[in-house]
């Protein structure tokens, strides 16, 4: 790191003299070779990025390091103090330093040579692979001030990586409205009718095969990225566990996106929520899950006031998203008929997760009995599921609350009548009578 800090140094005394004309100038540097045991080095080398690209992640990562260096290096130029506007850079509430803007890289790139400015800023636009991946971005401006005034801000994942060589799962947060889903189950847990599995096997065909069919077999001018997927059905019966395993078994994560956090009564924010969301996960190749979309996916409204001319405008914004999203989306419904049309003649696949059949039941609550501990003999697991129309959900918790009974009990045989209460129990939640 200590030889990419002096050849950014270096490149900002070089553009420096020749603003200040000093008698003798600092001559353009040239980086010395990388140490490929540092983190960031490494990230430099698996991306192929030239100088350009190397100074530009240099200067948006320097203020977590060394917190000075921007400020140190006005000082040793103006130690009397003085504005430097071709510098740019911002103060912050927190950080006692300069943080640097795009017009900071500006500077660092293409000094005071106006040409050269402006050949920056198609560089940056067109050609620079951090921007281009979203490892590093240009925070929004004020209207009608000039876009690279906006700090220039490094990708969190980047900073955790160059720190520790450690890349942390994004948490739920203000700043994140998602989750990460994990489990322990595999497909064999996942008990769907044929016709359903079928369906997610053509998923699991595109997440595997879209960079072929896109790049080898040059399709990507004919195809529209991403791959946009409606799960419905009633709940309980699959629809976020298949999520879960799709990103499993394809070595992706998968982000239930919590939409209490990102619909908000204030007009625009529900936008900038969402954009905040996508413009993290477009280039992560994650799987976005919608749980309950039609919360906000839903039918549009006929407009009657300003509230419901916006809401359109929401839903007309995320339609924009979610086709240029260049990865998996899953929006999940109880009803398909609670999603707008608009949405749905754009999925590539509308699948349904029907209520378990007998046979469906039965082996459901083979997989989800524990295994090491007996049940009573006058337990007919084929007759419970024959009588008793629960789905997948709904058996697993009959199945704890049997277990846990059985456990308070001190006994270690499942008994019938905690199976009924378990039931039930859930009979009653969904206001249904045994």
């Amino acid at each position: 790191m200590e030889k990419i800090l002096i050849y950014l140094k270096k490149q900002f005394n070089f553009q420096l003299d020749l603003l200040f004309q000093v008698e003798n100038p600092t001559e353009k540097p040239v980086l010395e070779p990388l140490n490929p045991k540092e983190y960031i080095c490494q990230f430099i080398i698996e991306n192929n990025l030239n100088e350009t690209d190397i100074l530009l992640l240099a200067l948006a990562f320097v203020p977590h390091i060394k917190p000075d260096f921007l400020s140190s290096l006005i000082a040793e130029y103006l130690p009397n103090g003085g504005e430097l506007p071709e510098f740019g850079g911002l103060k912050s509430k927190n950080h006692r330093g300069i943080l640097p803007t795009a017009e900071t890289a500006q500077f660092l790139i293409a000094g005071n040579d106006l040409d050269e400015r402006i050949h920056f800023y198609n560089f940056l636009h067109n050609e620079s692979i951090l921007y281009l991946k979203g490892s590093i971005k240009i925070d929004t401006v004020p209207n009608g001030e000039p876009d690279l005034s906006g700090l220039l801000i490094l990708d969190s994942e980047c900073i955790e990586f160059f720190l520790t060589g450690k890349i942390l799962k994004p948490q739920l947060s203000n700043n994140f409205p998602a989750q990460l889903l994990e489990t322990d189950l595999d497909w064999n847990d996942l008990v769907l009718s044929r016709s359903t599995l079928n369906e997610i096997k053509e998923i699991e065909t595109w997440l595997k095969y879209n960079d072929v069919l896109l790049h080898d077999w040059n399709m990507k001018s004919k195809i529209k990225p991403g791959y946009r997927v409606m799960f419905f059905g009633t709940p309980g019966t699959g629809k976020t566990l298949t999520a879960t395993l799709l990103g499993k078994f394809t070595k992706k994560d998968v982000y239930r996106i919590d939409l209490s956090m990102i619909i908000s009564k204030y007009i625009g924010e529900t936008e900038k929520n969402l954009s905040v969301l996508f413009d993290k996960a477009i280039n992560k190749n994650w799987i976005l899950f919608f749980d309950e979309a039609d919360a906000i996916f839903g039918k549009r409204t006929n407009v009657r006031d300003a509230h419901d001319k916006y809401a359109n405008q929401e839903v007309s914004y995320l339609l924009q998203r979610i086709e240029g999203h260049p990865g998996l989306v899953i929006l999940a419904s109880n009803f398909k008929s609670n999603i707008d049309t608009a949405f749905t003649r754009r999925f590539q696949s509308i699948i349904e997760f029907d209520m378990p059949t007998h046979n469906e039941r039965l082996l459901l609550w083979k997989n989800y009995l524990p295994k090491n501990i007996a049940i009573a003999d006058d337990i007919n697991l084929n007759e419970i599921s024959k009588k008793y129309d629960i789905t997948g959900a709904n058996i697993v918790n009959v199945v704890q609350y049997a277990c846990l009974k059985t456990l308070e009990e001190g006994n270690n045989i499942i008994q019938q009548k905690h199976i009924i209460q378990g039931i039930k129990k859930e009979y009653s939640k969904e206001g249904r009578m045994m």
